[in-house]
């Protein structure tokens, strides 16, 4: 005769829970200890050093100066003229990432003849440092033996300067058709559009897997009962696709946007900041004040600044755009 098991006890059931949430918390307390000492001591020490005039040395306590500093003291005008460049280099790569990689996505997203080649050799620039892809399209751009003024060459257009060009794209574009542009209307300098190019390359591998999840998570049914109905491609794109993929849209945006104003290594390697200032963006604000100047105090409360413009600016995304997202 097999003989009854005996119930647990509840003193039997609370030393097993206590036993578990130990052996769970061993688990989690390497990734505890890396996020403590890598991440959140260096971030409150970042304030710390925030709230001081540290010029090499720690200096004397002066509270929120140098965030007052920063935003309208002395400082202002590097740091205004910065986020203004932050901004355009957003709204000049954040938004051709964003509908080239969702284009690439549904065209790879249909059946094609190696296919699986296309979706490799899209993602491969994203995987490759960062750091030699700028030096190379460094050499891209250079104004005398770059492979960018070659091609302008062979179609009969003149050769630019490229990362060595501080005027605007529409003051170089209006000169050459004998017009003239007034400064607020001269657009973003060519060095920064190199960079902006090399963004776009570099990112949009990484967006157009996202965007191929997301539409592998549509279901084939929607399509199929639009087409019983007549709906044409345009519609069903329109009307099914675009509705259905707006939660990953939503979420590529957001990234996409969080990558472009913490953007460093590809503008410190290709025009560190030049010429002229015309492609310096906040982060290279904040390693010149931090780094070349001695300045940490300073340095600091920029980038707690940049991470405040960051989270004040993800917030209305998503009380702005998160509206119009549709999940089911």
């Amino acid at each position: 005769m097999v003989s009854a098991r005996p119930a647990a006890t509840p003193q039997g059931r609370r030393r097993r829970t206590l036993i578990e949430n130990v052996h769970a918390w061993l688990f989690l307390l390497p990734a505890i200890i890396g996020l403590g000492v890598f991440e959140f001591f260096p971030a409150f020490f970042a304030f710390w050093i925030s709230l001081f005039r540290w010029v090499i040395i720690q200096g004397p306590f002066v509270g929120l100066q140098n965030y007052a500093d920063v935003l309208w003291g002395p400082r202002s005008e590097a740091f205004w003229k910065s986020l203004g460049t932050t901004f355009t280099y957003v709204l000049f790569t954040v938004p051709i990432e964003i509908a080239i990689a969702l284009g690439i996505a549904v065209v790879l997203f249909r059946p094609l003849r190696a296919r699986g080649f296309y979706r490799t050799a899209y993602f491969m620039p994203y995987i490759t440092s960062t750091v030699a892809a700028a030096i190379v399209f460094a050499w891209i751009f250079n104004p005398t033996y770059g492979l960018m003024n070659w091609a302008l060459e062979g179609v009969g257009l003149p050769a630019q300067r490229w990362l060595d060009e501080p005027s605007g794209v529409i003051e170089l574009i209006a000169g050459g058709l004998g017009l003239g542009v007034p400064a607020w209307a001269a657009g973003p300098s060519l060095a920064l559009i190199g960079v902006c190019i090399f963004t776009v390359w570099h990112f949009i591998g990484y967006q157009v897997v996202i965007f191929m999840a997301g539409l592998g998570s549509i279901s084939p049914e929607y399509y199929e009962a639009a087409r019983i109905d007549g709906a044409t491609e345009r519609q069903i794109f329109w009307k099914i696709t675009m509705p259905l993929l707006s939660p990953t849209t939503f979420f590529v945006l957001i990234i996409a946007t969080i990558g472009a104003l913490r953007a460093f290594n590809q503008v410190f390697v290709m025009t560190r900041g030049g010429p002229l200032d015309t492609s310096r963006v906040v982060s290279l604000e904040i390693f010149r004040t931090f780094f070349q100047q001695g300045n940490f105090g300073i340095g600091s409360a920029m980038a707690f600044i940049l991470v405040g413009i960051i989270l004040l600016l993800t917030f209305f995304q998503f009380r702005l755009v998160g509206r119009r997202v549709h999940y089911e």
